[in-house]
């Protein structure tokens, strides 16, 4: 992921297999980073769970412990939500593959052993993520809020990053429509078992992430008469005229949605 994000010009903060102190370093450190008007996307792999109406992205080391002290032993990913959107930016986009089972013994989470059953278990507050909501964001799950996603077994990603991977280098693009297409790729792939969801509270249009500014777009300048439109933001079409003053382009202005002759 961190590869395609620096290939479509993301400045990228990397971290793998994080113990809880430093993963709550790491997130500091990303959330000072952040400048007014950036464009800000915070993708989180690996293991996840819901108690008492929160989310929580569990770290390395994490104990057997009670949900209760899920606070002080995992990292609350709605409060991470809230600290990046506090940083202004031009938008926040959050990406969670992380909603993977676990089985609650009362009144203990063991999350070591996710998979295991024994009496006395109960699903009735572990399974899947909550929706999560932050004015100007975008939050994408690997799935519907209340289940639970593939882990990809046999395969580098889960089927959600898998899908993610193949259109998140899409050239002008709102982001919408390219979760919509991971979701297709997700539902078909797992026959319906899984299905993405996505909660947006987003304030802008058109948000691109490639082939188009990671901060938020400046209103173009005006030179003798003429504006000045980022190459970025045109998709040029047929030419229209040339002469002395060179050669005349129909353009699609991408951010604007208007059509203007180019040179």
């Amino acid at each position: 992921m961190s590869e395609a994000l620096e290939s479509i010009g993301f400045t990228v903060t990397k971290k793998l297999d994080l113990r809880r102190a430093e993963m709550r370093h790491a997130v500091i450190d990303f959330e000072e980073s952040i400048e007014p008007d950036d464009m800000v996307l915070f993708y989180f792999a690996g293991h996840g769970i819901q108690w008492e109406d929160q989310n929580y992205l569990i770290p390395k080391d994490i104990p057997t412990l009670n949900g209760a002290a899920l606070n002080k032993s995992a990292i609350n990913a709605q409060h991470i939500l809230d600290n990046l959107s506090d940083c202004n930016p031009y938008v926040t986009i959050f990406l969670l593959d992380c909603c993977r089972k676990y089985h609650l013994r009362n009144p203990e989470v063991d999350v070591r052993d996710p998979d295991a059953r024994g009496p006395g278990a109960s699903d009735s507050k572990s399974v899947g993520l909550k929706a999560m909501y932050k004015a100007g964001s975008l939050v994408a799950f690997a799935c519907a809020p209340g289940t639970i996603a593939s882990d990809g077994k046999g395969q580098k990603n889960g089927l959600f990053t898998k899908h993610l991977l193949e259109h998140i280098k899409t050239k002008n693009e709102d982001i919408q429509m390219i979760l919509r297409d991971v979701a297709k790729g997700v539902i078909q792939e797992s026959k319906s078992k899984q299905i993405p969801f996505v909660s947006a509270s987003l304030l802008e249009r058109d948000i691109y992430l490639c082939s188009q500014q990671t901060k938020r777009p400046h209103k173009p300048e005006q030179l003798q008469g003429l504006l000045q439109i980022s190459d970025q933001d045109l998709q040029l079409n047929e030419e229209i005229g040339r002469g002395a003053f060179g050669i005349v382009y129909r353009a699609q202005w991408l951010s604007q949605h208007h059509t203007v002759a180019v040179k």
